[in-house]
């Protein structure tokens, strides 16, 4: 499939992809940190490659979000919200990079495909079932009723539900960022179905 015209081919989106020479030290530690391999899950063609125009911001999510990421649930909880916020964003970009991940980690083809085609929860373990459910008011809904709160936090002391939150946050501010600048999916990635 052809890209659209306003898409840079090296960047894969509507800014071309800035120079490690052009980069003050913090964008030049960052440029070299998403060019690691193992460090960012995509590299420099998606959101770190963006992050990079923001060089005094972007010290300071990178700690958010590996202290989000890394330190706050176990993988598969984490890459259930993560898919989550993916799906009812319709983060086409977001989609391709964490199936592949939650996979690794252990989340089930089944529960994928649950988010992924907004199936019922119901028959899921309780945990992940919340946390879908959860997501799906906020991102979705717009609104999460009583009952839906009460679930979750029943399953999170407070502390876990506010980072649970502030992790779906980040992705939700990573989809937008993505959205904006028509982050194209590589080809070969899981498709995501949207419209």
């Amino acid at each position: 499939m052809p890209m659209p015209a306003d898409i840079d081919p090296q960047s894969g989106c509507r800014l071309p992809l800035l120079k490690r020479e052009d980069l003050d030290d913090a964008g030049k530690r960052n440029f070299d940190r998403a060019s690691t391999p193992g460090k960012t899950i995509v590299g420099l063609r998606g959101p770190s490659g963006l992050h990079l125009y923001s060089t005094a911001t972007v010290d300071a999510h990178n700690v958010m979000n590996q202290h989000l990421r890394f330190q706050c649930f176990d993988a598969k909880t984490r890459e259930i919200a993560i898919l989550t916020v993916a799906r009812e964003m319709d983060s086409k970009f977001e989609w391709a990079a964490h199936e592949p991940e939650a996979l690794k980690e252990g989340v089930s083809q089944e529960l994928i495909d649950i988010i992924k085609y907004r199936k019922s929860t119901q028959g899921l373990d309780d945990t992940y079932a919340a946390i879908i459910e959860f997501g799906r008011q906020i991102f979705r809904d717009h609104k999460v009723t009583p009952e839906a709160f009460a679930r979750v936090k029943a399953k999170f002391p407070p502390n876990k539900l506010v980072e649970l939150v502030m992790l779906m946050g980040n992705y939700a501010a990573t989809a937008a960022l993505l959205c904006a600048f028509d982050m194209q999916v590589p080809e070969g990635k899981p498709v995501l179905p949207v419209g």
